[in-house]
């Protein structure tokens, strides 16, 4: 257990990860405005505090998931109560603030875009390139993201210190945004047959990386003005999604270079 400057307990638990538990520490947290990665509850706890902590962490936009008693176990054997915070390392920054100071600038904005991407050690490498290659901004979803603790921070080289990340509620929604702002969203993708070298990534762009899993979803290839593709000539047909941000990210910055 470490003692923070502010006052607040913080936890190392399973894989290092930063927590608070119980339910009146988290909702101080909260009103403390201490930036908080994901809250999780006992799905059989419904007492009055905790509805107060769900009406609470919903204001405030805080991804909360119910999950068995055994699971917050797993995390803490002390008295819980049923409620364990998971602390971000980071500050999340506003994608109005970031883009509106690119423009401001006359800069064009480049973001980074990721659609479930779950691994802490890619979500890491990502960051590393993006920050050393001058991308503005990476755009996670609250909920199916690698959870940015002290394990992302150090994958990262300690990029994440420098490189806005931007947490939404829903990645369509915001992509549409961006649109409106006036960036091109281009899907990286192998379900097309234009390369990466054909696209303009000189003008604003949202660049969408998906899971090595189930790639890009649906509802944001829907909504991408292009789709690019990293060509392949080996036996292996894919690259790791880090990797493959890297490769697109730099052809990026060799057109506005």
């Amino acid at each position: 257990m470490e003692k923070r400057t502010d006052g607040f307990l913080i936890n190392k638990g399973e894989h290092d990860k930063d927590f608070i538990f119980g339910t009146r520490a988290v909702i101080e947290a909260i009103h403390a405005q201490k930036e908080i990665d994901k809250i999780l509850i006992d799905k059989d706890v419904n007492n009055d505090l905790v509805k107060q902590l769900l009406t609470l962490a919903k204001e405030e936009r805080i991804p909360v998931v119910r999950v068995p008693d055994a699971k917050l176990n797993r995390i803490t054997r002390k008295n819980h109560q049923g409620v364990i915070a998971h602390m971000s390392s980071i500050q999340y920054a506003s994608l109005d603030n970031v883009i509106e100071e690119c423009f401001s600038k006359g800069v064009s904005p480049l973001v980074l875009v990721l659609d479930r991407i779950t691994d802490v050690r890619n979500f890491g490498a990502i960051a590393r390139t993006a920050e050393c290659a001058g991308v503005h901004a990476i755009l996670i979803p609250e909920k199916g993201s690698a959870q940015i603790n002290s394990d992302a921070v150090k994958t990262s080289a300690g990029a994440l210190n420098h490189l806005p990340v931007v947490r939404v509620k829903n990645l369509y929604y915001t992509v549409k945004d961006l649109k409106k702002m006036g960036l091109q969203v281009v899907a990286v993708t192998e379900k097309t047959e234009q390369l990466i070298y054909e696209a303009d990534f000189t003008i604003p762009t949202a660049l969408i990386m998906g899971s090595e899993e189930d790639g890009i979803s649906d509802e944001l290839m829907g909504q991408s003005d292009a789709k690019v593709k990293i060509p392949m000539a080996g036996n292996i047909e894919s690259l790791n999604v880090s990797v493959s941000a890297g490769v697109v990210i730099y052809e990026a910055i060799r057109q506005r270079n």
